[in-house]
């Protein structure tokens, strides 16, 4: 792990640090609301990382509008930092998607996207923190620059 990634912090600790919203989305695998999301719309140049770890995640060069309220891309940037899981709850049957280094639930992954493999992360906003291309060397992550040259 990298020195500007957080190590994965304790219960107790991650209720002081996250907002509400946060703690029950990545904690309790709660869904925050359509349209009413930080990151649904938002289309700056950069990476979304793990609101927990700081673990890459997503690119905006992956990201596409699907009309369904959440932020939405066609992959990971690293597949090795998601973990896929059957998820049966609400009387459906979807995969749910996790972060690897923090256990945090980010969301769903569906077979109707535009990409080659069909994929589409519908993810919560809440798991994610924004990091723009003009700050990716200032905050740890220059290897992904070249991703927007």
């Amino acid at each position: 792990m990298r020195e500007h990634w957080k190590k994965v912090q304790s219960d107790e600790q991650l209720r002081k640090e996250l907002t509400p919203l946060q703690y029950e989305v990545t904690r309790n695998n709660a869904t925050e609301p359509p349209f009413r999301n930080e990151f649904w719309n938002h289309t700056e140049e950069g990476i979304y990382v793990d609101i927990i770890s700081g673990e890459p995640l997503f690119s905006s060069l992956d990201k596409y509008d699907a009309g369904c309220g959440w932020p939405s891309f066609t992959k990971p940037l690293r597949r090795m930092e998601i973990a896929e899981k059957l998820d049966t709850s609400h009387g459906m049957r979807r995969i749910e998607v996790r972060a690897k280094t923090s256990d945090s639930h980010l969301g769903h992954v569906f077979d109707d996207g535009p990409g080659p493999d069909g994929a589409r992360y519908c993810i919560n906003s809440a798991a994610l923190r924004f990091v723009p291309k003009s700050k990716l060397i200032e905050e740890g992550y220059g290897e992904f620059l070249s991703l927007f040259e």
